[in-house]
């Protein structure tokens, strides 16, 4: 398809930089099947779902992957000492990583980063766009307490550009019920969710299932081509447990709604279901879903409002049709919602 399809206009007032407080407090916008769309809060959501209905949450945790590094100055030429700024974005192994690097024309294959006296990393490769391979001097285990100890949550570049990390993000860019470390973003449908949300949908009787899905920095990466057969899709690692799919699966088959809390919980479902039945496994997705693909486990999604011609909302048009989603966008555009990762949210339903 023509990725100009799916683009709008979007005023700069419509970003957020900072959560709604409390977190459920912020809107929702529900965009049913056929009937208008209804103005509601997060805090509605239980009312909103019926008993039986299964939510699916993506249980990643974010780790602080936003570092500053120096460069020494080459004995050789090179100029002195220069800063580095690194936003990591995938795991290679155990002690590489994909990294986003600025200024990467100021860095070589073979130079040093420095990031403390007990953390450094050697460029092992160098591609297009300031994507480079660091090696760290530090196992798996201590690259972690290092991360923690050096870096910053990795706030979205849209948000890096206005301001710098502080301490508010380290609690408002995390869920309240992230487990496992390894999102160098955050599952930002989830940031909506408190205990006391939690509590509520579990007196509504809405069942909570989990699943782990790492969100990799590509989640914002543009879509810079023309036409969506010529874009390449990032990849990223998910699991699902056997429980977890038992229980989806006997949902199902009971008739009840699954509804994915994040397009991450979303990718991770669609990539594991084999003729309608979600299959247990732990592995790479780099599934692109578009107009014209088949949901086969989800019923409903709760997510964000998306970028202009981004995969993820070409994946929300996928859902509810594209006219249908230009309409919701406008309508959410007009009436003041906040958009992007702290922004407000939405309850979408597949089109019949």
């Amino acid at each position: 398809m023509d990725v100009s399809l799916f683009d709008f206009d979007l005023p700069e007032r419509s970003i957020a930089l900072r959560p709604a407080s409390p977190r459920d407090s912020a809107r929702l916008l529900h965009v049913p099947v056929q009937t208008e769309f209804q103005h509601h809060f997060v805090s509605d959501l239980p009312s909103l779902l019926r008993a039986g209905d299964v939510l699916v949450f993506n249980e990643t945790k974010v780790f602080p992957a936003a570092l500053t590094a120096r460069r020494p100055a080459r004995a050789h030429g090179g100029g002195g000492d220069v800063a580095v700024t690194v936003n990591l974005h995938k795991k290679r192994d155990p002690a590489s990583w994909d990294s986003f690097c600025r200024p990467a024309k100021r860095l070589r294959v073979g130079d040093e980063l420095i990031f403390d006296d007990a953390l450094s990393a050697e460029v092992s490769d160098k591609r297009d766009g300031g994507d480079l391979t660091l090696r760290f001097n530090a196992s798996a285990q201590a690259l972690q307490e290092a991360f923690e100890r050096c870096g910053a949550p990795p706030l979205p570049p849209y948000i890096a550009k206005k301001r710098s990390p502080d301490a508010q993000d380290i609690d408002d860019y995390q869920t309240v019920y992230a487990k496992e470390s390894g999102s160098v973003a955050a599952p930002t449908a989830g940031l909506h969710f408190t205990d006391k949300l939690l509590k509520a949908l579990d007196l509504a009787g809405v069942q909570r299932e989990a699943l782990t899905l790492h969100v990799g920095a590509g989640t914002f990466l543009p879509v810079k081509s023309e036409d969506t057969d010529d874009h390449d899709m990032h990849s990223e690692w998910f699991t699902i447990s056997a429980e977890t799919a038992e229980r989806v699966n006997t949902a199902k088959q009971e008739g009840r709604r699954i509804i994915a809390v994040g397009t991450t919980a979303l990718r991770a479902l669609e990539s594991s279901g084999r003729d309608g039945v979600v299959k247990a496994q732990s592995r790479e997705t780099d599934i692109f879903i578009t107009p014209g693909s088949k949901f086969q486990i989800i019923d409903g999604l709760m997510t964000n409002f998306h970028l202009p011609k981004s995969t993820l909302f070409m994946l929300v048009s996928a859902l509810a049709g594209l006219d249908r989603m230009q309409a919701a966008y406008k309508t959410a555009i007009d009436d003041g919602y906040r958009f992007y990762s702290y922004g407000d949210s939405s309850l979408i339903w597949k089109a019949a």
